[in-house]
């Protein structure tokens, strides 16, 4: 790789981490040198509290980014009053640099679960995940970005693939796309484990390369843990190489996103996911730099 002229070093995205409950006291006394922290938005629903006095102290120090799992924006019976009511008190609170979740449904007519289940890829569901996605956002007043999943089960009968489906909901709603790397990653491996063939990564390189740059307002790097006959994304281990592979690639394709460092099982000392974060920066400027000397 061509080394960048006059010793010119090329811009880094905005790197942050997620500030889970092992780092709080960490990272309010350290404040490393971090462009962003990101929360679990429905851990600090609570009005008032300690959690949420924490959160307050982290946001004098860094912007900070709020991501949840339970809009259930995929779902058919829409999203749920309590919910749109507390996060939207929690934006107003905290005043948040992006808002996100997850491509996702969680919610039917008398349950609301915990898992992240995908979607139908057909136009009814997107039809619904578009007008849920309207929804939140006139009343946060602001876009949301949405989060693609790693998906353990499927659908028959899909319409369209996923990077057009995610492709077109941001067009409709004007929402941004949250891409995790790591679940692009998980689901070409375990798509190999079920038969399929060809090269993961290039299946990789492909989804990557049909999402629309102009969406894209995040990116989501974490680890993941092969347990035999499936891949699990369990944000609990380093960032392997095949996905900082396709962390450069996506670099290259998007630009210098905001990029987050996810961490949230067997979480480690705070310096590990410094660590990770200043990989990530290395990378990202490692992929910039042939970007710069072109232009």
């Amino acid at each position: 790789m061509t080394a960048p002229a006059h010793g010119h070093t090329p811009a880094a995205p905005e790197l942050g981490i997620g500030w889970r409950h092992p780092h709080y006291a960490a990272l309010l006394e350290q404040q490393p040198a971090l462009d962003f922290i990101e929360v679990h938005s429905e851990n600090f629903f609570a009005p008032g509290g300690a959690a949420l006095a924490v959160l307050r102290e982290g946001r004098e120090r860094y912007p900070v980014s709020l991501h949840g799992v339970g809009l259930s924006l995929g779902s058919a019976v829409g999203v749920d009053d309590w919910h749109l009511d507390q996060l939207a008190q929690l934006v107003s609170t905290i005043d948040p640099v992006r808002v996100s979740d997850h491509a996702s449904f969680a919610r039917g007519p008398s349950a609301h679960a915990a898992d992240l289940l995908p979607v139908p890829l057909n136009h009814v569901a997107l039809d619904a995940m578009c007008a849920n996605v309207n929804r939140v956002q006139d009343r946060l007043r602001r876009p949301i970005a949405v989060e693609n999943l790693s998906a353990y089960v499927q659908w028959a009968g899909a319409e369209m693939d996923e990077p057009a489906f995610l492709n077109t909901l941001a067009q409709r709603t004007g929402c941004r796309l949250l891409v995790d790397v790591n679940n692009i990653y998980v689901n070409a491996l375990n798509a190999q484990l079920r038969g399929e063939t060809g090269d993961p990564l290039d299946h990789c390189r492909h989804w990557l390369d049909a999402i629309a740059p102009a969406h894209v307002a995040e990116m989501h790097l974490a680890g993941h843990v092969h347990c035999g006959d499936i891949v699990i994304d369990d944000h609990g281990s380093r960032v392997v190489d095949a996905v900082w592979a396709l962390y450069r690639h996506a670099v290259q394709r998007f630009g210098a996103v905001p990029t987050l460092i996810e961490w949230d099982t067997d979480v480690p000392e705070l310096g590990v996911l410094l660590d990770e974060a200043a990989r990530a920066r290395s990378v990202a400027q490692q992929a910039l730099a042939p970007l710069e000397l072109a232009a």
